[in-house]
């Protein structure tokens, strides 16, 4: 491996392993932990998903990709997709969904822009 590449997936490691922020549903009566990075992999479906114009779908994929327990685990998996897509509230879904790809800025971001 080169060493841009190296440092690259070191960054990257420090990244996705760094400190994870929490969204409160109360509609649902938990917390929903996330990292404030995902893998290609994991972006690669929710972008399929939105280019085929199936928006509503890519938003369940998010969730249940990066949607984690306080201790980092994956609160759902694939097999929820279904509940997801025909039980649950579509308002809170999209707010959800909104909350878990927005990634908040730093004060340093803001001030460069």
């Amino acid at each position: 491996m080169s060493k841009v590449l190296d440092k690259a997936t070191a960054h990257f490691r420090n990244k996705i392993g760094g400190e994870m922020r929490k969204i409160e549903v109360p509609e649902w009566e938990c917390t929903i932990w996330v990292k404030n990075s995902a893998t290609l992999r994991e972006e690669s479906k929710i972008l399929e998903l939105s280019q085929q114009g199936k928006s509503v779908e890519a938003l369940v994929e998010s969730i249940i990709v990066k949607a984690r327990n306080e201790d980092g685990t994956k609160m759902f998996t694939m097999p929820d997709k279904m509940i997801f897509m025909n039980e649950v509230d579509p308002g809170i879904i999209i707010r959800v969904a909104a909350e878990i790809n927005s990634v908040p800025l730093t004060m340093d971001e803001v001030e460069k822009n």
